[in-house]
């Protein structure tokens, strides 16, 4: 009797690799079953977070048998199948390998123009031999593979197109076409790629929600924070009443007591812009002249103004600003130059327009560069008669 623990543990060691999954679940901390490392794949969309959470096979399996060609359709099955594990007998595939892969998101998104709630989701593909791939988003996301899946706990399906693709030795999910409100997740795996796309609809009010937050704390006790966060709304046309507020304490009084506001050209031509995103044209412009009065006003920010101005459709207002730019900075030969030259392009003086391009393109800061290309195109366009 005493050697029967030593041949327990014999017949543990003998038994077949999924009584002895080595995985995150396991109770002991041993390597990943079939050596499928655990990855990771995180991607932010303005404040979302991201995270897929799987478990990477490779196409020449921890055998290094090659499997190329013998993945889609043969080791991934098409459609629902049972695999004789846990309850579910119909099941589609774990996309990935040994645990449920997971995919999480912080915020509400929406994955293929539909709509799904902030969570973590077990993250699964149907496969089909003719026709588009389902993508699912089971509300169930604890399991071992999928061997508990039950389609009753569906947050969503989502039809995919797989894509041909390079080849890729390791099962790998990532995110490309990354935009400040959406990105394409996908899986890559053998020669084949599947997608889906991620969209926040509502970036900026996020961004919006945030400032709010920030601004009652620390960050409240400088003027320029509150500057900041009306000009933010100004630039998206979101907000606005509340900008407003924001853009005055700014000026006056953020908080009562140690801090205090600035009445500038910059923080003036803020409030301007918000006005002017308001509709409040007749303001905007008043607050404009007015910081246009005070010494030495803010070149880049005046500049930054017109530029809205010119962008709103209201030509000779924002011509008139160039203008009176140039005249108050007479040494400045950049930001001047290039209002002037996106002011008189827009008014249609190709003489004056050509001159005050090339004046601007002679004296690029280097925080102007990446646009010279773009420069450069106005400029040709204009000598050719475009």
């Amino acid at each position: 009797m005493k050697k029967l623990p030593v041949f327990l543990a014999f017949l543990a060691l003998c038994s077949p690799p999924w009584r002895l999954q080595a995985q995150v679940l396991s109770e002991l901390t041993l390597p990943p079953n079939g050596a499928n490392e655990r990855a990771e794949a995180t991607q932010w969309i303005g404040l979302v977070k991201i995270t897929i959470d799987y478990h990477s096979p490779n196409v020449h399996g921890g055998t290094g048998a090659d499997r190329t060609g013998h993945i889609w359709g043969e080791l991934v099955k098409y459609g629902f199948f049972d695999e004789n594990l846990g309850p579910s007998r119909a099941t589609p595939w774990r996309a990935g390998a040994n645990e449920t892969t997971t995919i999480s998101f912080s915020h509400d998104v929406r994955i293929d123009g539909k709509e799904l709630k902030a969570g973590t989701y077990g993250l699964f593909l149907e496969l089909e031999k003719d026709g588009p791939w389902m993508w699912i988003f089971s509300q169930d996301s604890t399991g071992w593979g999928s061997f508990q899946y039950d389609p009753k706990h569906d947050a969503m399906r989502v039809p995919a197109t797989p894509q041909d693709a390079p080849y890729t030795e390791f099962l790998t999910y990532g995110f490309d076409e990354r935009r400040p409100d959406s990105a394409l997740a996908y899986l890559q795996w053998e020669r084949k790629r599947i997608a889906f796309k991620i969209d926040v609809p509502d970036v900026n009010e996020l961004y919006v929600a945030q400032i709010r937050r920030d601004l009652q704390g620390w960050p409240g006790f400088k003027y320029q924070n509150w500057q900041i966060a009306a000009q933010f709304c100004a630039n998206h046309k979101i907000n606005l009443e509340e900008a407003l507020v924001w853009a005055n304490k700014a000026i006056t009084e953020p908080f009562k007591g140690p801090t205090r506001g600035h009445e500038d050209s910059s923080t003036l031509a803020t409030k301007a812009a918000v006005l002017q995103a308001m509709g409040r044209n007749s303001e905007a412009d008043a607050t404009i002249d007015k910081a246009l009065s005070l010494p030495e006003p803010d070149v880049v920010r005046i500049y930054s103004y017109a530029s809205s101005v010119l962008t709103a459709g209201r030509k000779d207002k924002a011509l008139e600003i160039f203008k009176a730019n140039q005249r108050l900075h007479p040494g400045e030969k950049f930001w001047t130059a290039l209002g002037l030259a996106q002011g008189y392009t827009a008014m249609g003086d190709k003489e004056n327009a050509i001159k005050n391009w090339e004046a601007a393109l002679a004296d690029v800061p280097a925080v102007a560069k990446s646009d010279v290309p773009a420069y450069e195109k106005s400029l040709r366009e204009l000598k050719e008669g475009k």
